[in-house]
């Protein structure tokens, strides 16, 4: 069920018809530019599971996935990375990578137009991202440093994009980044102007950039659908008068 509206939501980008749903935009804009790249034209009707696509090109949708090859990369990394430094055991580390390697749940995933496997990618690079900009603790404002804190901003407007769940990594990297600064206040060798700037770097990172990016998403969003769709009755009149093939396009309404 979840591939026919998905798959749906695509094809109202591709043909800029506006519609109403209740997951932020990012997701389903990716998976209808993957389908436009790749020659889907957006007249599948998507009406119920099952349905045969016959001449329809809805493999460029489904290559998403390629989201979920490039998340379990990152997981990888990140869980091997993390448990080793946690427990500094290479054995736990390895079984850690194996257990990942061995998830069959990911697999499945992968195979339709889903959210997840784009969800995943952006979860696990806002987690690599946040590891690899601790591990650059000790050369802060670094340029190496500097890349990994924007990633990690970067990644957490895209998790916040796709879907509402991706809060929750907003709020590891926040509960990370408030032991961070906690333990920077506590260091006696570092002067309040310097405290400043840490602080200060992160709100532009982690704050200001994620919603820029996630305002912005919404931008396209709107610029993109353009025309009268399923969606419209949920919105002002005025608002309606914009959308082209609406009965009060360019009609004068007033506040």
């Amino acid at each position: 069920w979840d591939e026919t509206h998905f798959g749906k939501m695509g094809s109202y980008y591709i043909n800029r018809t506006f519609f109403f749903d209740v997951h932020p935009p990012l997701g389903k804009m990716l998976i209808g530019l993957a389908g436009y790249l790749s020659g889907y034209d957006g007249t599948f009707p998507f009406q119920k599971p099952g349905d045969r696509y016959e001449q329809h090109n809805y493999i460029g949708m489904r290559g998403v996935r390629l989201c979920r090859l490039v998340s379990r990369w990152f997981a990888f990394l990140c869980l091997s990375i993390q448990v080793l430094e946690l427990s500094k055991s290479l054995p736990a580390a390895l079984l850690t990578a194996f257990i990942l390697i061995f998830d069959t749940g990911c697999i499945t995933l992968s195979q339709y137009i889903l959210l997840d496997p784009i969800l995943m990618f952006f979860l696990m690079a806002a987690v690599l991202s946040m590891v690899k900009c601790n591990s650059c603790a000790d050369r802060p404002f670094s340029a190496s440093w500097w890349l990994w804190l924007s990633l990690t901003g970067v990644s957490l407007a895209g998790a916040m994009g796709v879907k509402f769940v991706g809060l929750f990594v907003v709020l590891l990297v926040g509960l990370n980044t408030v032991y961070d600064l906690w333990d920077l206040l506590g260091n006696l060798s570092l002067s309040l102007v310097m405290f400043g700037k840490h602080l200060l770097a992160r709100v532009l990172c982690l704050i200001v950039l994620p919603l820029a990016l996630y305002t912005a998403i919404f931008a396209v969003h709107f610029a993109v659908l353009n025309r009268s769709g399923p969606g419209d009755g949920f919105f002002s009149s005025a608002f309606q008068s914009q959308l082209i093939g609406n009965n009060l396009h360019n009609v004068s309404v007033p506040e």
